[in-house]
């Protein structure tokens, strides 16, 4: 229902009036937008407290870039735009992290922030924290509207949604000046001023022709492999997807975020065999998945000398031949794509070829095999296998858990550790790479799912959101927080070469994370030994009480850079 106030023009005379308050909030319900993820302040606080008022759940977090990573994974999770609301300028800056990390993953979100006034900032005069705040965010997202007139919020509500999912979907900027708030019109042509977005994000159908070429290029195929990236999960395409992948009978991977698609333990899973399916296969498709530095950018080594055939598949015409030749692009949205080549595969498709599939299958056993007993050490202090390995076996247990993961060596090791057996299940840091949204991703997935999460992070990217345990005690949400700490960046062993202070990759020895979650009143475990991990976390997942582990690391473990130590430029000459 539209929000009103009545104002007397005469006397015996009423006016039904609303104002720009108001009509963001009803815009909002009416397009199905109920949560938000923010920071108070000018000019946005009263906004907030009447979106709380009006039924709309206001998470009020205490740095804006992890409201915009609570916000982006919103997307994700539920295909509507996140929403995160900050204030202008500084606030503002600090969510553009956020909604350019957004865009880059093809997360649908929606930056809304105050800013000053328009008079001013366009003559530079110097107004409360001046910026033109829609010039600085275009470059960094998909679109960028700013609403001067209450009886335009509507349209713009509209057309950020819009932006925001359909076609690759992605980060989207509206810039709300301070005055707009406070503008008041009337209420009968406020209601007629906002818009219920209908199809947003419509289905976009495959050209037949491309379907065939397709089809005829992966029944050519020797050693088939399929990729499946976060763009298949995102889809929600998920029995689509696995009939397909299984009447192929190809061997496929699934990149960090698409885990779970299919189990990592599906008997056509290649994950433990990576580098022998990359640099092997004949023919590749890839089902929402990018030929970027993930994939070495499809060339090199990674690849072998073996001449390559690649299918993609993808909503995004641009993608195609980004850095190879793409000889049989598949151009729509991944459920229309993947349901319209199950269709065209006909009843006798033929079983991929028996000598590369039992290849693969004796590579990953063996892999497998190699792996198993790491992943059983109860040393102390723990190594990154043990501790993974305990964990390993939770995320069996309890495989409607989310699992949140970032860092380098965590986040490296994990993704080969963990196995996962539900879709949408796995959120870590994407394409970018990124270190920081851990917290905001964990009250997110709390939030949008009502599941349990599971938060395992390096020491060094939980320093990044670390603040927000406040947040998450303070609205109570069951998220498990367990942080490798081995007393720095990748390793607490370095030493200063030319002085007193530690060494730039070190921190404080011993440190107690744990301490700081009894501080705002969770739980604090410190464990030392795999099989004390293993029962704090169960005892925190069975409470859903919010806790924080402090693991101990071996200050050795871990590797320069994790696994991609490679991209980290080397000086070529020695000191004299």
């Amino acid at each position: 229902m539209l929000n009103t106030a009545t104002k007397s023009e005469a006397p015996g005379t009423e006016q039904e009036l609303t104002d720009g308050f108001h009509l963001v909030i009803d815009a909002l319900k009416l397009n199905g937008i109920n949560t938000i993820y923010g920071v108070p302040g000018i000019p946005i606080t009263d906004l907030g407290r009447m979106m709380q008022a009006e039924g709309i759940r206001v998470l009020s977090f205490r740095h804006e870039q992890n409201a915009g990573y609570a916000a982006s994974i919103a997307g994700y999770l539920t295909k509507k735009p996140g929403v995160c609301l900050t204030v202008s300028a500084p606030g503002f800056l600090n969510g553009l992290t956020a909604l350019a990390h957004a865009t880059t993953n093809c997360f649908p979100m929606i930056l809304i922030s105050g800013s000053s006034e328009r008079e001013i900032v366009d003559l530079q005069q110097g107004d409360y924290e001046e910026m033109d705040q829609l010039a600085v965010a275009k470059p960094l997202c998909k679109a960028a509207f700013r609403v001067l007139h209450a009886a335009d919020i509507g349209i713009g509500l509209a057309r950020a949604i819009r932006a925001a999912v359909s076609g690759r979907p992605g980060g989207v900027y509206l810039d709300l000046p301070a005055k707009l708030f406070g503008q008041v019109m009337d209420a009968a042509a406020g209601a007629n001023s906002l818009v219920k977005v209908i199809d947003a994000a419509p289905a976009q159908i495959p050209a037949p022709s491309a379907v065939k070429r397709a089809l005829d290029v992966l029944k050519g195929a020797k050693r088939p492999l399929i990729i499946l990236g976060k763009g298949a999960a995102y889809a929600q395409a998920d029995d689509e997807i696995r009939a397909f992948v299984e009447k192929t009978g190809a061997p496929f991977l699934q990149m960090s975020m698409a885990k779970g698609l299919l189990p990592d333990t599906h008997a056509q899973s290649a994950g433990a065999a990576r580098s022998t399916v990359l640099k092997d296969a004949d023919v590749v498709m890839l089902i929402g998945a990018r030929l970027n530095w993930l994939l070495s950018h499809g060339k090199g080594k990674t690849w072998g000398d073996a001449p390559k055939k690649f299918i993609q598949i993808d909503i995004e015409p641009k993608e195609m031949d980004s850095n190879v030749e793409i000889v049989a692009p598949v151009v729509g949205d991944i459920g229309s794509c993947v349901s319209a080549l199950l269709e065209g595969m006909g009843g006798n498709w033929p079983a991929a070829p028996a000598d590369w599939v039992n290849t693969v299958n004796k590579k990953r056993d063996d892999n497998v095999a190699k792996m198993a007993p790491k992943l059983m050490s109860n040393a102390s202090p723990m190594d990154y296998h043990g501790a993974l390995g305990a964990l390993r076996t939770i995320i069996k247990e309890r495989p409607d858990a989310i699992l949140v993961n970032e860092g380098a060596n965590t986040l490296d090791l994990a993704r080969g550790v963990i196995d996962m057996y539900k879709p949408r299940k796995r959120l870590d840091v994407g394409t970018w790479g990124v270190m920081g949204i851990g917290m905001g991703y964990s009250i997110a997935a709390a939030v949008e799912t009502g599941k349990p999460v599971l938060a395992i992070e390096g020491d060094s990217a939980f320093g990044f959101s670390g603040m927000e345990i406040e947040t998450i005690c303070r609205y109570q949400l069951p998220v498990c927080i367990v942080i490798f700490n081995n007393d720095g960046i990748y390793r607490g062993t370095d030493v200063n070469a030319g002085g007193s202070d530690p060494a730039t990759t070190v921190f404080v020895k011993g440190s107690r994370y744990d301490k700081m979650m009894e501080a705002f009143g969770g739980v604090g475990i410190n464990a030392t030994s795999p099989d004390e991990l293993k029962r704090a976390v169960n005892a925190a997942m069975d409470s859903g009480k919010p806790t924080l582990i402090n693991a101990v690391i071996d200050p050795a473990a871990g590797s320069e850079s994790g696994r991609i130590g490679n991209l980290n430029p080397q000086s070529v000459l020695k000191k004299k």
